[in-house]
């Protein structure tokens, strides 16, 4: 960040913050673009209406005090001359209470219109959801209006209208006021007809809006009761809205209609109050209390570093790396950075000003109120809405955020009690605040530096990364030499393929000479414990890695990792390595953990490619809606679950980006059938399977090759738009549901699918990673590369996705987490085939050295490779702790064992618990 978007970010990135929001809830209400502009102007005026009323009086006051002491002052620039004038003035101000510091004061309204106007100009000047969007006479709201043609010259009609307003609203303001304001306001009136004459229609309506607003308010100025009137129209705007929702609004979600309705019903309070204010004894005096600013402007920079740094940076610290791209380098602090700003120009700035403006009596209660918000805000963050699932670094979750009305309840009744605890020991222990508020400070500040070590030196080593990576990730099949490919799809569903394969039968082509098997095992549920295995057999299960309990496990992981590539690479083959998981056991692969091997090449493919747009394109977009979205993910945390999912919006955090094609980089799921917008972290691994004709070189040489792969394209639950599954800017599958369906039973047993939006995406995205894959297995047989080549596709673990209940173990745990997908081609074989043969993922290693390289040994221990192990029980481990930068001792912490016999994983009664929450299992 320049020091230009630091200063715009806190001066008036809040600002366009609220414009977005506002405008964008409007429009999802109305479906408008031209109607919530006036949604816009309405609601934003009546937020800045108490602050425009203060800046109006303080106006008005330095009007009548210039007034009163006019004469004497002109007397006294007639009388004397040079310093003596000086001194006069001077004494002259004193002994009526002015200080020349007060000129100002004539320029408080205009002082505050210009950062909303700027704000206003940024958000709407550049709103692509405006343009080519008509709205009644106007052909376009993101062009000129050019509403007057004569031949070629065309006249903007809307900047005449709003300056028109404009000066109507300042003759009526300025009666009786100074000339120099008169000037001042009649040439901001000239100024802005000249500036926005050849903006947008969309922002000149806005403003024109905004200037009709003005006008309305300077008349109600000028009436004998004007709270009365005004409560009148509240009233029946009121009315109206409430008509609306009921009669008008078609097809809305309870909740919207029930918010739409409370809006109607709280617009008859200004007409309430005007009626039985006359009975109500309510007098806001502050008591014997005087404002304290030190207090109210500690409760702001206490929210700024709560919702700027403690919440965003505790998010990017649980893995840092994930808010790396490695292809287009980013500090993630910036985001720290950046919503620090927002949250600090909200809080501190913007509150501040409102507190600046308010009369004293005001500021004692806003003193009490801005300690009890942060109150509620630690109490939400740290006790409610914490089961959310899993944060992608794009700030969503796998599915929507629900909460039960249970735990609303509870949630509410807590915020109230504290609520009214808060303020009561605010009030009666007022001297205390500002100490007390400063101890919460710096206990709130003494975690950012330590959050910001941890997360430096969670990326330190991502530069090495980038200089040993190649630019253009590429390896080479030979179609005279023998070929052996590795791909892991993590977190890819066993479960899935007999389904996958029979909804789409063409893939048996395709996969012609595949045996896929269907009776198969992980020995651990998530990456960090079930990879291993995989990579480097049976040395390596949990049980194994557990028992070598003198070493890292970052060690063990490593050499696990190098197992085969580097068994390929002594016995002459060209090896090629993309994405080792979990390298160095880091979240972007540390490819320096080859160095001691220059002959393997090695690359960082994940983010590398793009779709329709460049990878660039992407990650900027991706960066600039998480420097928005950090601070807004922060106040969703610190809100009332009750409003957690509304802030949520679906993970879209109410940005207008959401309704732009090319611009959502999160997908919005509406349900099982609809979803808009184009997930950026499925995106980043789909476009490599994508890119695979590219990525693969065809050489007529005799040498010999291997490559393995890891892609998180089946790890990124996504929908896709049927019969096809392909990415869309805007999927409804609504008409697709039966067939669908239907392709759900495999030899007479149907996979129950229940609706469940995880187990439909889940679906989706591996669908969608073996379409891609079988376009390049076209690609290798079109250039006679196909069988020489030993292809193994295999993944790392499942996901428990409920989709049998008769898999479930006593405890409640569902086998699915530990069935990953294995299949495999040998050379020359053509028929497609499955088996229910048992295996495990810890055979890869052999498979894939099996009859070309002799007694394959482990090159770390010198123990033969081989698969002999599963002839014995097998013993399974179950953790939560998936994270490297968390579960990286030198044994994996405690957690739960299963022991799978009888070589059938799909058979309850061969599972048994052979522990509980411990580092080794019981093996008696």
């Amino acid at each position: 960040m320049s020091l230009g978007e630091i200063f715009y970010s806190l001066l008036f990135k809040p600002l366009q913050l609220i414009f977005e929001v506002i405008y964008v809830f409007a429009y999802d209400v109305i479906g408008n673009p031209g109607l919530a502009i006036i949604v816009l102007s309405i609601v934003m005026n009546f937020l800045v209406l108490p602050l425009y009323i203060r800046a109006d009086a303080i106006q008005e006051e330095e009007r009548k005090i210039e007034a009163k002491m006019r004469k004497g002052v002109t007397h006294i620039k007639k009388t004397f001359r040079g310093d003596e004038k000086m001194m006069m003035l001077q004494t002259y101000y004193r002994q009526n209470g002015y200080k020349p510091t007060y000129v100002l004061r004539s320029a408080v309204s205009l002082l505050l219109e210009i950062p909303f106007f700027i704000a206003a100009y940024r958000f709407l000047s550049g709103l692509e959801l405006l343009k080519g969007v008509p709205f009644g006479p106007i052909a376009d709201l993101g062009a000129q209006d050019q509403l007057i043609r004569m031949g070629n010259i065309t006249i903007n009609v809307l900047p005449i209208i709003m300056t028109a307003v404009n000066l109507i609203s300042c003759v009526i303001f300025t009666k009786g006021a100074a000339p120099k304001t008169k000037i001042q306001l009649y040439s901001m009136a000239i100024f802005f007809l000249f500036f926005l004459y050849t903006s947008p229609s969309g922002l000149v309506f806005y403003w024109t809006l905004n200037n009709l607003f003005s006008l309305i308010k300077t008349i109600f100025y000028k009436l004998k009761n004007p709270g009365k009137v005004l409560g009148v129209v509240f009233s029946i705007s009121g009315i109206i809205l409430g008509c609306a929702a009921v009669f008008v609004y078609k097809n809305p979600s309870m909740a919207k209609r029930l918010f739409i309705l409370c809006c109607g019903v709280a617009f008859q309070l200004p007409l309430a109050y005007q009626v039985f204010k006359s009975k109500i004894k309510f007098n806001i005096n502050g008591g014997q209390y005087k404002p304290d600013s030190r207090v109210f402007h500690a409760g702001g920079l206490f929210l700024s570093i709560l919702t700027g740094i403690t919440i965003p940076a505790s998010v990017i610290k649980s893995s840092a790396q994930e808010f790396v791209n490695i292809n287009h380098y980013q500090n993630p602090i910036w985001f720290i950075v950046g919503s620090f700003c927002i949250a600090f120009g909200t809080f501190v700035i913007w509150f501040g000003i409102f507190y600046r403006l308010a009369k004293p009596a005001v500021r004692v209660y806003f003193d009490r109120i801005i300690w009890v918000i942060c109150g509620i805000a630690v109490a939400n963050y740290m006790f409610f809405g914490n089961k959310l699932g899993t944060l992608s670094p794009s700030l969503t979750f796998e599915t929507n955020i629900r909460f039960g009305l249970r735990e609303i309840l509870i949630n509410g009744i807590a915020m109230v009690v504290l609520a009214v605890s808060y303020y009561i020991l605010c009030k009666y222990h007022y001297k205390r605040i500002f100490k007390v508020a400063l101890v919460f400070i710096l206990a709130l500040s003494v975690m950012v530096p330590v959050d910001v070590l941890s997360i430096n030196s969670q990326i330190k080593d991502i530069n090495k990364t980038v200089d040993t990576g190649e630019d253009k990730p590429r390896f080479t099949m030979y179609k005279n030499g023998k070929n052996v490919v590795v791909i892991m799809l993590d977190r890819a569903m066993g479960e899935y393929v007999p389904y996958i394969f029979n909804e789409k039968p063409e893939l048996k082509e395709k996969f012609a000479g595949f045996t896929a098997y269907t009776n198969v095992v992980s020995f651990g549920g998530v990456t960090n414990t079930g990879s291993p295995a995989l990579l480097g057999g049976y040395e390596y299960t949990p049980l194994e890695m557990n028992k070598r309990s003198d070493e890292l496990l970052v060690t063990k992981h490593n050499e696990a990792l190098k197992v085969m590539p580097v068994l390929f690479d002594q016995n002459n083959f060209d090896v090629t390595v993309f994405d080792p998981v979990y390298a160095n056991y880091q979240w972007i692969p540390d490819l320096s953990v080859f160095d001691d091997y220059p002959k393997i090449k090695r690359y960082i493919t994940k983010g590398k490619f793009g779709f329709k747009e460049s990878s660039e394109a992407i990650f900027n977009q991706w960066y600039k809606r998480n420097m928005r979205n950090f601070f807004c993910y922060s106040i969703m945390k610190i809100s009332p679950v009750a409003f957690q999912s509304y802030i949520y919006n679906n993970g879209n955090y109410y940005t207008s980006e959401q309704y732009i094609d090319n611009k959502a980089n999160v997908q919005t799921v509406e349900s099982v059938y609809k979803a808009k917008g184009l997930p950026s972290e499925f995106l980043k691994s789909y476009c490599v399977l994508d890119n695979m004709p590219n990525i693969t070189k065809i050489d007529d040489g005799s040498k010999n090759s291997f490559m393995f792969m890891a892609n998180d394209t089946t790890h990124e639950p996504v929908l896709l738009q049927l019969p096809d599954y392909v990415l869309s800017e805007e999927v409804d599958n609504t008409e697709y549901h039966d067939k669908f369906m239907e392709n759900m039973v495999v030899n007479g047993r149907r996979l129950d699918m229940d609706f469940s939006l995880l187990q439909v995406t889940h679906y989706h995205s591996n669908m969608a990673a073996f379409l891609k894959l079988g376009e390049w297995l076209d690609y290798l047989r079109e250039n006679g590369v196909y069988d020489n080549t030993r292809i193994i596709l295999v993944s790392d673990h499942g996901r428990p996705l409920w989709h049998d209940k008769n898999r479930y173990l006593p405890d409640g745990t569902d086998t699915e987490i530990f069935y990953p997908l294995l299949m495999v081609k040998d050379f020359g074989a053509t028929e497609f085939t499955f088996s229910d043969e048992f295996m495990t993922n810890a055979d890869v290693p052999t498979l894939a050295t099996k009859g070309i390289i002799n007694n394959p040994k482990n090159p770390f221990t010198g123990k033969e490779i081989n698969n002999s192990a599963k002839s014995q029980p097998l013993y399974i481990f179950s953790t939560d702790i998936w994270n490297v930068s968390e579960n990286n001792g030198k044994t994996y912490k405690p957690g739960d064992w299963y022991r799978l016999s009888n070589g059938n994983m799909h058979d309850i009664n061969n599972w048994e618990e052979a522990g509980k929450n411990t580092v080794l299992p019981d093996i008696n």
